[in-house]
C-alpha cells in the first residue's frame, strides 16, 4: 500500500480512501477494456427485456412529489451554474429559446447515445462477463423497484425529488442518475457519464488530470439525492486517434478515462450552503452578481442581461477591460468580450 503524506489518523484515512478509489477506477476501466476487446455478445432475450423496461417506464412513469404548483427545483447538472442564472430560474424567469448550430445538436445527441451504450453494456456485463472473461465482473447494477417491478437504478427508473431544510430554506433537488452500481466489496458506487468529442488528446494523460469542477459538484448533488458517498466520473472520447493504435498511443491517448470522487458530509454541507445563498437572494430580492466565466452555457441570458442595473453593467465593462489587460489566455479574453457584446446586444433589443 502506498503512503500519501500521512501525518496523522486523518491523513491515514485519506490515504486509504485514495488507494481504494484508485483501485475502483482501475477495476472499472479494465472491466470495460476487457469487455469491449472481446467479440460482441448477442442476447435477444436481454435486448427484449431492456426494450420492455424502457416501454414500461414510459407508459407508467414514477410518481414524484412535485409539491405546490410553481415549485422550482435545482438540478444536479446546474448546481455549479452562474448564481445569477440560478436566481432567475428560482424566481420563474423565462428560459431562453435559442437556436443552436446543427453540429451542436448532433454533438449533444451523440453524448446521450454514449451514455445509453455504457448503460446497456453494464447490463450485458452483469449477465455475460464471467463467461466471456473468466471471472466475475467487479461492478454490478443496483436495482430500483418501481410500480412493483425491478429496474436498473438509473435514468427515469430512479428519478427522484428530495427536499432539504437548510439554513431556514427548503431546497428542492430533482434529478436522475446515470447509474448506481455495486462494487465487488459491496460498496454502492455512483457513475456519472460524460463525453468529449473535439480531439483524441482531450482525454489524454497530459490534458486531463482530474474531473472537471462542475462535474465534481454535480455528483455531490447526486450524493444528496441517493445517499452515495463514492462516485466514478467517466469520460468517453468519441474522437479517436486512429483505427489501429500502438499500446504506447493507447496509454497516452485513452478514449475512456475515469476518476473517483469520495463525497464527505462537509462537501454536501458546502453545496447546500451555496444553494441556500441563492434562496436567500430570492427571499431578499437581491440578484447575485453575473458570472461571465459561465456565460456561454447560461440558459437565462436574456433575463440576466435585462435584469442588470446600470451600475452592474459598468462593473462588468470594467472587469472585461481588466481581463483584456491581464496576462490570462486569449481564449478567456475572447469569451469575456463575447459575453459583454452579447449582453449589450440583448439589452439593446
Amino acid at each position: 500500500m502506498k503512503v500519501y503524506n500521512r501525518k496523522g489518523a486523518e491523513d491515514l484515512r485519506a490515504g486509504i480512501a485514495m488507494e481504494r478509489g484508485m483501485k475502483m477506477v482501475d477495476d472499472f476501466l479494465q472491466m470495460l477494456d476487457q469487455w469491449h476487446a472481446a467479440p460482441e455478445v448477442w442476447d435477444n432475450e436481454l435486448e427484449r427485456q431492456i426494450a420492455a423496461m424502457n416501454y414500461d417506464i414510459l407508459r407508467n412513469p414514477r410518481k414524484l412529489d412535485w409539491g405546490p404548483r410553481g415549485t422550482r427545483f435545482f438540478s444536479p447538472s446546474g448546481v455549479d451554474s452562474c448564481r445569477r442564472e440560478l436566481y432567475m430560474k428560482m424566481i420563474g424567469a423565462e428560459r431562453d429559446r435559442r437556436e443552436i448550430q446543427p453540429h451542436q445538436g448532433r454533438w449533444t445527441r451523440l453524448g446521450t447515445l454514449f451514455g445509453d451504450m455504457l448503460q446497456k453494456d453494464l447490463l450485458f456485463i452483469e449477465k455475460h462477463y464471467e463467461r466471456v472473461v473468466g471471472e466475475p465482473p467487479p461492478f454490478t447494477v443496483e436495482r430500483e423497484e418501481v410500480n412493483g417491478r425491478r429496474y436498473p437504478k438509473w435514468e427515469r427508473f430512479a428519478e427522484k425529488i428530495k427536499r432539504i431544510d437548510h439554513r431556514g430554506h427548503e431546497i428542492a433537488i430533482k434529478g436522475q442518475p446515470d447509474g448506481i452500481l455495486r462494487y465487488k466489496d459491496g460498496t454502492r458506487v455512483g457513475i456519472e457519464i460524460k463525453s468529449k468529442q473535439t480531439t483524441p488528446a482531450r482525454t489524454g494523460q497530459y490534458s486531463m488530470r482530474g474531473p472537471e469542477e462542475s462535474h465534481a459538484k454535480q455528483v455531490v448533488a447526486y450524493s444528496i439525492l441517493y445517499g452515495v458517498d463514492d462516485y466514478l466520473i467517466v469520460y468517453g472520447n468519441l474522437a479517436k486517434k486512429s483505427w489501429n493504435m500502438s499500446d504506447e498511443d493507447y496509454e497516452k491517448y485513452p478514449d475512456i478515462r475515469a476518476f473517483h470522487v469520495h463525497i464527505s458530509e462537509s462537501d454536501r454541507e458546502a453545496l447546500l450552503d451555496d444553494l441556500a445563498d441563492v434562496m436567500e437572494a430570492v427571499k431578499s430580492k437581491t440578484p447575485p452578481p453575473l458570472d461571465l466565466a459561465r456565460w456561454a452555457f447560461n440558459n437565462y441570458k436574456t433575463a440576466c442581461a435585462k435584469s442588470l442595473t446600470d451600475a452592474e453593467l459598468r462593473e462588468i465593462k470594467s472587469k472585461v477591460k481588466r481581463v483584456q489587460r491581464s496576462g490570462v489566455g486569449a481564449r478567456m479574453k475572447r469569451s469575456y468580450m463575447e459575453a459583454l457584446n452579447e449582453i449589450e446586444a440583448i439589452r439593446e433589443g
